[in-house]
């Protein structure tokens, strides 16, 4: 039996052993043929299946060790059930991803078709990052793309031409104008692409309206840090909640909209500074595992705990309610957010369904193999909450729906007049706008937040578990 561990970038995956069959056959002296590179890379992927997946007793038949690892891989996956297991050529490229470090022009889009009448795309820029191509050449969120490349946008084609954004691209586009409520077209812009560290943590706010004291943050995914910084960014979480308590909000709205999952420990960081009076004895979720491992009396009632916060707010928020903004690219760690929260206070949502994955990953890497790059994300395990519930593999429903494309443009986070922000504080304050609001119907075609290889991830980062023969 050997263990899978992984220390790089500050994370510490230690989930179990991988038992060789063939430790179990009698010895003998005959020569062992020399494995391909293919079949070495197959083999390793086939002891990680034998051992982590999820629908273990439903794993299909492998295709020939010779195959082409992708393809080995997929061979494997229970489809369609499993809709998440994937295997990626880089495990450090996988790793720096789910981080939020990568190769990009810094804005990320959310594409609809632009009239019922016509099979032209347009995309939304829904945010720029900090420090990257985009900001400096001054896009913002609302800008409306047309053409990348010279190459207008259809329903045939836009695909395609999406793929020429991961290199240096020019892009034409319009931005709204207020006063004259219309699109207005802008000077073309060329954009390179630089290697970017993403913080999650993309704003924080503190509105006093009447007597209400909200505060407000857009979380982007769930990352605990980078290498070198690896509790950097839930302590900077830690810092807006010490500043929330410090100023004395009553009332507090997460803006998940975007956020797409990530690590475990960062969501069990957020949530201890939400549930009231939790300490490290409260169960914030609980896991199961597959059939051969749950064999294993350490395996059989895992129990992930919340943390002692001295910053959480649990106590201060009116009617015990935290407000959550929602859509379908709200997903998995997200998602273990809210049913975790929910034995615990109300859970009040706005805006759209959300994705709907209730199972997680562990990233893991061939240590034994260093001419074996590849990285896999398989389904090991399903979460439930303090009360056992799993219920939502299909979105959680939110309580008052909204979609941001229904409005003329995207307003920037923070704007008390944004849509959805908007709505979320009618519900706090009772003071419905007196603004008559437009709505468009736009036809959602997708979103790059989908294409992110954090997005759908809950990877767990806290298994330290040794299974001993």
């Amino acid at each position: 039996m050997k263990y899978l561990s992984n220390k790089k970038s500050g994370i510490f995956l230690l989930f179990g052993a991988f038992l060789f069959l063939n430790a179990c056959k009698d010895k003998t002296d005959d020569p062992v043929p020399e494995l391909s590179a293919n079949a070495k890379v197959n083999t390793w992927i086939q002891e990680v299946m034998d051992e982590v997946y999820l629908w273990l007793d439903d794993m299909r038949n492998p295709i020939s060790l010779e195959s082409d690892p992708e393809d080995y891989f997929e061979s494997l996956l229970f489809r369609p059930t499993d809709r998440f297991s994937v295997i990626y050529p880089d495990y450090q490229e996988l790793i720096n991803s789910l981080q939020g470090v990568s190769k990009e022009a810094g804005y990320e889009i959310t594409l609809a078709r632009e009239s019922s009448t016509n099979n032209n795309v347009i995309a939304f820029i829904t945010y720029t990052k900090k420090g990257s191509p985009s900001e400096s050449k001054g896009l913002r969120r609302g800008d409306l793309i047309t053409h990348i490349n010279g190459v207008r946008m259809t329903l045939d084609n836009y695909q395609e031409v999406l793929g020429q954004r991961s290199e240096a691209h020019s892009i034409s586009y319009l931005r709204y104008n207020e006063s004259s409520s219309s699109y207005v077209t802008q000077t073309p812009v060329d954009l390179t692409t630089s290697v970017l560290s993403e913080n999650p943590n993309f704003l924080d706010s503190i509105y006093t309206i009447g007597n209400q004291k909200i505060g407000y943050v857009v979380y982007h995914f769930f990352a605990p840090g980078i290498e070198g910084q690896a509790t950097r960014y839930d302590e900077e979480m830690d810092a807006i909640f010490a500043k929330f308590k410090a100023e004395g909000i009553n009332h507090l709205i997460l803006d998940f909209r975007y956020n797409g999952g990530g690590f475990q420990s960062s969501a069990v960081n957020l949530a201890s500074l939400i549930a009231p009076n939790v300490t490290g004895n409260d169960v914030f979720t609980k896991i199961k595992y597959n059939s051969f491992l749950m064999g294993f009396d350490q395996l059989k009632n895992v129990q992930v705990k919340f943390e002692s916060k001295p910053e959480n707010l649990g106590q201060i928020l009116t009617g015990n309610r935290v407000y959550i903004i929602t859509s379908s690219r709200t997903a998995s760690a997200s998602e273990l957010i809210i049913n975790g929260l929910r034995p615990y206070m109300d859970v009040f949502m706005v805006g759209g369904l959300t994705f709907g994955k209730n199972v997680g990953s562990i990233a893991l890497e061939d240590e034994e193999n260093p001419a074996n790059k590849y990285g896999l994300l398989p389904i090991v395990s399903k979460s439930f909450n303090k009360n056992d519930r799993s219920d939502y593999d299909t979105g959680f429903q939110p309580n008052v729906q909204g979609n941001e494309l229904s409005q003329p443009t995207l307003l920037p986070f923070g704007d008390t007049n944004e849509f959805l922000l908007k709505l979320t504080l009618e519900q706090i304050t009772g003071i419905p706008s007196p603004d008559r609001i437009q709505m468009i119907d736009r036809i959602d075609l997708g979103s790059s937040i989908e294409n992110q290889t954090r997005f759908g991830k809950l990877i767990d980062d806290q298994s330290k578990f040794i299974l001993k023969q």
